[in-house]
Order: C-alpha cells, then sequence, then structure tokens
C-alpha cells in the first residue's frame, strides 16, 4: 500500500474520533447557549461552537481532497 493511502486514511480517522468525542461537549455548550439567551459568557462559547463547526468542515473538505487525490493516482 502506498503512503498517500496510509495519510488519507488516517487523517480520516483520526478527524472522526475528535469529531465524535468533541461531539459530546459541543452540544451541551449549544443547549446552555439556547437555555441562557441574555448571558455575557454565551459569546465565549458560540464562538467555540462556531470554531468547532468550521473547523469540521475544512476537516471535511481536506479529507475529500486527499480521496479524491489518492483515487486520481491510484487509478489515473
Amino acid at each position: 500500500m502506498d503512503l498517500l493511502l496510509w495519510i488519507t486514511t488516517g487523517f480520516m480517522l483520526i478527524g472522526l474520533v475528535v469529531l465524535v468525542t468533541m461531539k459530546k461537549g459541543m452540544e451541551s455548550k449549544v443547549a446552555f447557549i439556547k437555555a441562557n439567551m441574555d448571558k455575557e459568557e454565551n459569546s465565549s462559547k458560540a464562538k467555540s461552537v462556531i470554531w468547532w463547526i468550521r473547523s469540521s468542515t475544512a476537516w471535511g473538505v481536506g479529507g475529500i481532497f486527499l480521496v479524491v487525490w489518492w483515487f486520481n493516482n491510484y487509478f489515473g
């Protein structure tokens, strides 16, 4: 097996494990924000949720790029 396949597989699996482990914490932060709409500390919690969404989107785009790149190298 080539190195690109190992990098792609590792990137996808490690990212998936990180997202799954952080999911419960993000759900509790969103629930806290919804319950306490007028609190000052919501700003920092909302920023962390937004960064989590951005980073998971970047992980998904990076994973798609790596998979397409691997298929292009393997079949192309």
